[in-house]
C-alpha cells in the first residue's frame, strides 16, 4: 500500500557550495570504509576495487586546468547509485597514481564542482546537502525552465571554479551500467557557456569536455544470489516460483531461449514472466479504475514476447504519465524524460510552496490544513511518475544482446525496484548480490571552444550546435562501454 505523508513545507531553498579542504580530507579518507561496506545495510557486498583506463588523458589535461590553461568539464556516466564513489576513487586515488607514474604534477587536492539534483535532498535528508554543499557542490532544479540561480552558479563556476566541473549528462540514475540512456542538453550549453564567457573575457583558455565511463563488473559471477531475487519477485508478483511458463492469461507469445550457461536459460523466461505479470497487474488497475480514454495495448502476436512487452510498457508508461499530467494541467509534449522532469517541478509547487506565508502563521484548519491535503495529492499523483523514471533506460534488448550476469541482474534489481515501490516502500533497501569492481575509462576530450562559432552565429544554429554536441558526446559515452 502506498504510503503518502507528505505535508506542506517552505520552499525549497538555493544551497550555496562553500568548499572546506577538512571536509574533502575527511571525505577521501573514508571512501576504503565506504567501498567495502557501502554503508547501509552493513553487508560485505559492495565495491571490492577499482579500474581505471587511459587516465594520463585526464591527468594531463587536469594539470593544464591547474596551470589556468584550460577550462575542463568532466562528463561522467550515472547509471547507479554508487557513481559518486567511483567520482571519489578517481580524484583521491586513481589520478594520483597515474600522474606519479607519467610524471605529471599535480597540486592536491584534485577535486571537482559536481551538480546534482536539488530533489536528492529530498529523499536522503538535508545533511546531505550541507555535505554536498561543504563539498563545493551546486544544486539545480531539473525541471524549472529558469533555475536562474542554480544555472547561474554553474555558469560562473565553469569560467571561474577553484575545481573543473562534474555533471552527469543522462540526468538521473537508470540502472543499467553497460546503456547509456538519452543525453539532456545541460552538459552542452554549459560547455558553450563557458567558452563564451572566457572569450568575451580575452582569455584564450580553451574549454575540453572529457567523458567518463563508469561501469561494474562481479568478478565471481553471483548466479545463485540471482536466483534468490528472482524467486523472491515470483513470490512477490504471485507467480509459482521456477515456472517460466505461468504467464498471463492473454499473453502467451513464444519465449525465445538464450543459449548458453545454464543459469542463463533458466532464469531468461523467469524474468520476462516476472515482468509480464507486473504489467498484468499495472494494465488491469489502469484499466479497470481510470477506464476513461483507456485501450488496451495490442502488441504484434509474432514478435518475441521482450519486444511484446516494450510495447505494453511503452503503453502503460504513456497512460501513467496523461493521468497525472492532466491533474497537474501539464501537457504531453516531449520525451518520457522531459515529461517527468515537468511533472516532479509541478509537484514540488504544490508541496514546497513560495506563494504561502511562513508556515507557522497559517491557520491550523484552514489554510495549513488544505496546503497538506494539496501537498499530499501532489505526492500520490506523482507517484507513478517515479514508476515511470525507474524504467525509461529498459529494453527488450539488453539481456539478449548480452546475457552476462551484470544485466541480469541489473535487470532483476529494477524489477525488485519497481515491485517495492508499488508495495509503498519510499527507499526500498536493495539486495547485495556479491562484490563488484568498478571500471572506469576516461574518453577522448571535446574541444568545446572549437565550436563557438556555430553556437554564436544565430538561435537556430546554437540550438543546432547543443544538439549536435550531445549526440557525439552520447556516441562518446556510448563507445567507452566495455563487454
Amino acid at each position: 500500500m502506498v504510503q503518502i505523508t507528505q505535508r506542506a513545507a517552505l520552499p525549497l531553498e538555493f544551497l550555496p557550495p562553500r568548499f572546506q579542504p577538512g571536509l574533502l580530507r575527511l571525505t577521501h579518507g573514508l571512501l576504503p570504509v565506504v567501498f567495502r561496506l557501502r554503508l547501509w545495510p552493513w553487508l560485505p557486498a559492495g565495491i571490492h576495487d577499482f579500474v581505471l583506463q587511459d587516465g594520463e588523458k585526464l591527468a594531463r589535461l587536469y594539470q593544464q586546468f591547474q596551470q589556468g590553461e584550460n577550462r575542463l568539464i568532466l562528463a561522467f556516466r550515472h547509471g547507479e547509485v554508487d557513481d559518486p564513489l567511483a567520482l571519489g576513487y578517481l580524484l583521491s586515488r586513481g589520478l594520483p597514481e597515474v600522474a606519479d607514474r607519467q610524471g605529471i604534477p599535480l597540486q592536491k587536492p584534485l577535486h571537482v564542482h559536481g551538480v546534482y539534483d536539488r530533489g536528492m535532498t529530498l529523499w536522503a535528508g538535508d545533511w546531505l546537502g550541507r555535505f554536498l554543499a561543504g563539498l563545493g557542490a551546486i544544486p539545480i532544479r531539473r525541471g524549472k525552465r529558469r533555475d536562474l540561480q542554480g544555472m547561474r552558479t554553474v555558469r560562473r563556476y565553469g569560467r571561474s571554479g577553484q575545481f573543473p566541473l562534474a555533471i552527469a549528462p543522462e540526468g538521473a540514475t537508470h540502472g543499467h551500467s553497460q546503456r547509456v540512456s538519452p543525453l539532456e542538453p545541460g552538459v552542452a550549453q554549459v560547455g558553450f557557456w563557458c567558452a563564451e564567457d572566457c572569450a568575451k573575457a580575452g582569455q584564450p583558455q580553451p574549454v575540453w569536455i572529457v567523458p567518463l565511463g563508469i561501469q561494474y563488473r562481479y568478478p565471481h559471477p553471483p548466479w545463485p544470489r540471482i536466483h534468490r531475487l528472482v524467486r523472491d519477485l515470483e513470490r512477490s508478483c504471485g507467480l509459482p516460483v521456477g515456472s517460466p511458463l505461468a504467464l498471463s492469461p492473454g499473453h502467451h507469445p513464444p519465449i525465445p531461449p538464450l543459449s548458453g550457461d545454464p543459469w542463463v536459460q533458466n532464469l531468461w523466461p523467469r524474468l520476462l514472466a516476472v515482468a509480464d505479470r507486473l504489467l498484468s497487474h499495472g494494465e488491469a488497475f489502469y484499466g479497470r479504475y481510470f477506464p476513461q480514454g483507456w485501450a488496451p495495448c495490442e502488441p504484434d502476436p509474432q514478435a518475441p514476447l521482450q519486444e511484446q512487452l516494450m510495447q505494453r510498457l511503452a503503453h502503460l508508461q504513456d497512460r501513467a504519465l496523461t493521468l497525472a499530467e492532466q491533474y497537474f494541467g501539464l501537457g504531453s509534449e516531449g520525451t518520457v524524460i522531459d515529461r517527468c522532469r515537468r511533472m516532479e517541478e509541478a509537484s514540488w509547487q504544490d508541496i514546497y510552496r513560495e506563494d504561502l506565508p511562513p508556515l507557522g502563521h497559517l491557520s491550523p484548519v484552514e489554510q495549513r490544513g488544505m496546503a497538506d491535503w494539496l501537498a499530499q495529492s501532489a505526492a500520490l499523483h506523482s507517484h507513478p511518475m517515479r514508476l515511470v523514471e525507474s524504467l525509461v533506460a529498459v529494453t527488450g534488448d539488453y539481456i539478449p544482446s548480452q546475457p552476462t550476469p551484470e544485466r541480469f541482474g541489473e535487470m532483476a534489481l529494477l524489477l525488485f525496484d519497481v515491485s517495492e515501490r508499488i508495495r509503498g516502500r519510499k527507499m526500498p533497501a536493495r539486495p547485495r548480490l556479491g562484490w563488484r569492481q568498478g571500471v572506469l575509462t576516461v574518453g577522448d576530450p571535446m574541444n568545446v571552444s572549437d565550436r563557438l562559432g556555430d553556437y554564436q552565429r544565430n538561435r537556430a544554429a546554437a540550438k543546432a550546435a547543443i544538439a549536435q554536441l550531445t549526440a557525439d558526446l552520447q556516441s562518446a559515452l556510448e563507445s567507452l562501454i566495455q563487454p
